[in-house]
């Protein structure tokens, strides 16, 4: 194994953890808020991807740059997410709010299920290609080769990180986010308004979740109705690896995902791949179950 191939399958697993990062987050705010794993949030990631795929493409055949039609498909995937994460959270979840936990986690599941049937309905089963909007060209920094999409995919979901960490540690809905991840009844007692704060953090989540699409979507050229499935499962793995329920957790967990991805085609096929999350998730499950970092969120009664 050369120094080189090492140092490039380094780069190209912090590009891809960070993504793996980003959709992570989606899942360990809604399970510190509801003690929910929302399943559903992988697909909702696919929507965005296809939303600003095709939003993108009729942009582009209607004369407009390519820059801003990258920025209106963002925005446009956006807002279709959100809406969709909070009409999920209002009709599936809060219904189920005080039940049992096993009927929730079965609801996310017919939800993912429901959103790849939605969405082969209105896109279709065929893989699309993602128009380049962002130049591909490969760009040699010492004996690493990278992309401008890779880096703005990195520095981008760095910046979208930090920024959420503000959001929630220094803002005043940020605060209301953290009281009612420690008790709800309280927290609406002191008032909160408890439907509120769960609606915006599923509007956020989902939200980050459209562009962790977008990424993902120009990054490979392509997207597709099941591509949610497996990146979900990755994103889940790295919430849990981290500590889910901890905002850093998920974020370190992506990167490490990434990293222990990449570097391991090294020893095997590309075939393999997928095989490093679910193996890194069953030695976190058995050993270190609380997560690399640990879940700061406050078990509830």
């Amino acid at each position: 194994m050369s120094m080189e191939v090492l140092l490039q399958q380094i780069v190209n697993g912090l590009v891809v953890g960070s993504v793996y990062a980003l959709v992570a987050l989606g899942y360990t705010m809604v399970y510190g808020i509801l003690q929910l794993i929302n399943f559903a949030h992988g697909d909702i990631v696919m929507i965005g991807a296809l939303t600003a795929l095709f939003t993108a493409s009729a942009l582009l055949g209607a004369g407009v740059p390519p820059i801003l039609a990258l920025v209106i498909s963002i925005f446009v995937a956006m807002l279709v997410c959100a809406v969709i994460g909070v009409a999920t959270e209002r009709l599936a979840y809060r219904p189920l709010r005080n039940a049992p936990r096993l009927a929730p986690l079965i609801t996310a599941i017919g939800v993912s299920i429901l959103l790849q049937q939605i969405a082969i309905l209105v896109f279709g089963r065929n893989y699309f290609s993602f128009p380049e909007l962002i130049s591909k060209t490969p760009i040699a920094l010492g004996v690493v080769t990278i992309t401008l999409n890779e880096i703005i995919i990195f520095f981008a979901s760095i910046a979208l990180m930090a920024g959420l960490l503000w959001l929630v540690h220094r803002t005043k809905i940020g605060t209301a986010m953290r009281a009612t991840a420690e008790n709800q009844k309280v927290a609406g007692l002191m008032g909160i308004d408890i439907n509120r704060v769960i609606a915006f953090t599923f509007a956020i989540g989902s939200a980050l979740g459209a562009i962790a699409g977008v990424m993902v979507a120009s990054n490979y050229g392509q997207a597709h109705y099941f591509m949610g499935f497996m990146l979900g499962l990755k994103a889940f793995t790295a919430a849990v690896m981290g500590g889910i329920g901890n905002l850093w957790g998920a974020m370190i967990g992506g990167l490490i995902l990434g990293l222990v991805e990449n570097v391991g085609l090294i020893f095997v096929r590309g075939d393999y791949k997928d095989i490093f999350a679910f193996v890194v998730l069953v030695l976190v499950l058995i050993f270190r179950p609380q997560g690399l970092i640990g879940e700061r969120v406050a078990e509830r009664a």
